[in-house]
């Protein structure tokens, strides 16, 4: 079976092919830029395919692939050709997104997933491996459920691509799920004290892909996310409010991204294994019981590369009913248990 990871020579990309290499895989590797792509190929000695993400190039190159691995963003220009390139060619689709519009686009797509013979299954890394398990194990505690809390405490820096999809959200504002549908919200737009397995910590709301992936997993109906912040980041967040509209225009955008683009790529591999990341959730129903569980799992790049390769290599050895899938829905919510970390 012939598999891809496209955008391959991006941060998280490399990360995910070097694992699969590890394991003893040998995906096809592409992306758009074809210095580098040729570059980390003939690196880790794998083929390399170089093209742009239009349907002729798309449905040429993935003719004979199986199953991609997207890895190329910003995932809301991106993920959508990528996705319709896969139906038209038959090859399953994974990607490592955590974008909320991405995961709503792949919804909307099950029917011709369906019709495709694929599995279409966004957000095969940290976004949202971990959350998306709790919510499922805890749901299966508490079937009447109609609120869902999550989670996630991480002391590990963000990619570049992770900052630049953060910073082109920021004039959108937050987001939470009311009564089923997802409901734009200002910043920080709720906080709270939160215990999320390493004392207890102030939190604001994200509007993190579980907002779209757990009510697709749980069908709770009211579903907010949680990091930890300061103090002092919520009150900024909260006056950026006032006039976020303005980091919508392009050039505050583009300066933006190009302060990013002097910082590292991410976090290095000793970085990694020294900060794993405690995940969280909190479910009730409308007699106030709660139900609360927490996990350590690896840091979010590291399960990223992980989860990425296995899950690609589950799809393809299994038989598997076409259509879209959160992760949980795709493997059991026992996915979560492959990506511990030591306590």
């Amino acid at each position: 079976m012939k598999w891809m990871i496209y955008g391959a020579y991006g941060y998280t990309g490399e990360l995910i092919t070097h694992y699969a290499k590890r394991m003893g895989y040998t995906p096809i590797l592409a992306g758009r830029d074809a210095q580098k792509t040729r570059e980390l190929a003939e690196r880790v000695s794998l083929e390399a395919r170089v093209f742009a993400l239009n349907p002729d190039e798309i449905e040429k190159h993935l003719v004979d692939i199986d199953l991609v691995v997207h890895c190329a963003g910003p995932f809301e220009i991106t993920a959508e050709p990528m996705i319709k390139g896969c139906i038209a060619t038959g090859t399953h689709y994974l990607d490592i997104t955590g974008e909320l519009s991405v995961f709503e686009l792949a919804h909307s797509l099950r029917k011709e997933a369906e019709q495709a013979g694929i599995v279409v299954c966004p957000g095969v890394g940290f976004d949202v491996i971990p959350t998306d398990c709790i919510a499922a194990r805890l749901k299966s505690q508490m079937p009447n459920a109609t609120h869902l809390r999550l989670g996630f405490d991480s002391r590990s820096r963000m990619s570049r691509g992770t900052s630049k999809t953060s910073v082109r959200r920021l004039a959108e504002g937050g987001a939470v799920r009311k009564d089923g549908k997802i409901v734009n919200v200002p910043l920080a737009y709720k906080t709270d004290t939160i215990n999320f397995g390493d004392g207890s910590k102030l939190a604001m709301t994200i509007p993190w892909g579980d907002v779209s992936t757990a009510y697709y997993t749980t069908g709770v109906p009211n579903i907010e996310v949680y990091i930890p912040a300061s103090p002092k980041l919520v009150k900024s967040l909260k006056r950026l409010n006032w006039f976020r509209w303005a980091l919508g225009f392009g050039f505050v955008q583009n300066f933006m991204s190009k302060k990013i683009d002097k910082q590292p790529a991410g976090p290095e591999q000793k970085e990694r294994d020294k900060n794993a990341t405690w995940v969280w959730g909190e479910i009730s129903n409308a007699q106030g019981e709660t139900i609360v569980l927490r996990e350590k799992v690896l840091n979010g790049y590291t399960l990223t590369a992980r989860g990425a390769v296995e899950l690609a290599i589950y799809v393809l050895r299994n038989q598997l009913k076409p259509g879209f899938y959160t992760p949980s829905r795709l493997y059991g919510a026992k996915l979560i248990d492959r990506f511990l970390a030591e306590k």
